[in-house]
């Protein structure tokens, strides 16, 4: 082998020595910078909205609220129609035998607004309650992913003014809980802390005509 072999091939040796020091360095590096931290942090809104979970659960609810904008608006046009006829008969009427009908159709309209305002209130708290029993039931998954990553907390990213990308477990926490607890939908349904579970808003009755 000439003098230019042998300069070949000692660069060659000499590089792969250095990769193969590089390699493991590399790695052992890219572990501590992630894995060795005392705190993660987590985006709890993509955590609950990216999950099979969440998406189920925002799924459902949008269901119920388009129920809800449905009803509203059958309402809004039965009072319209209603107030209409009113409008209609006053020109035939004398003012006491009108005022009997106006006071029982405001009665009835503030009756339905209200009805529908606790429809409007019972699904936000539903809302509510679905994300409080999201993170408990995901607490244990997220309690092995601390234990196994040698953390001591889990923060809200909200909470944090300034962090490294590597400390964000949303991803990691996503593919468990999915792996682990899929869509929920064969779990207990949630209980508003009476022991029932939510009522269907769905399933609000008709107004009458």
């Amino acid at each position: 082998m000439g003098r230019r072999g042998f300069l070949r091939a000692g660069r060659a040796l000499v590089a792969a020595t250095v990769l193969s020091l590089c390699g493991p360095l590399a790695i052992a590096q890219q572990a501590a910078d992630i894995f060795e931290t005392p705190v993660l942090t987590l985006d709890q809104d993509r955590l609950f909205s990216d999950t099979l979970y969440g998406k189920r659960v925002l799924a459902e609810l949008e269901q119920v609220s388009s129920v809800l904008a449905e009803l509203n608006r059958e309402i809004s046009a039965q009072l319209t129609a209603e107030e209409q006829r009113l409008t209609e008969q006053r020109q035939t009427m004398s003012p006491e035998q009108f005022r009997p009908l106006a006071d029982a159709f405001d009665a009835k309209v503030v009756q339905l607004r209200d009805e529908q305002d606790a429809r409007i209130r019972d699904l936000q708290r539903r809302r509510e309650l679905e994300r409080r029993v999201f993170m408990q039931r995901v607490i244990p998954v997220l309690s092995e992913l601390v234990r196994e990553v040698g953390a001591v907390a889990i923060l809200d990213e909200r909470a944090v003014i300034l962090s490294a990308d590597q400390i964000d477990v949303t991803e990691s926490a996503i593919a468990r809980i999915d792996s682990l607890v899929g869509d929920g939908g064969d779990l207990a349904p949630v209980s508003d802390g009476t022991g029932a579970a939510p009522a269907d808003e769905g399933g609000a009755p008709a107004t009458e005509n």
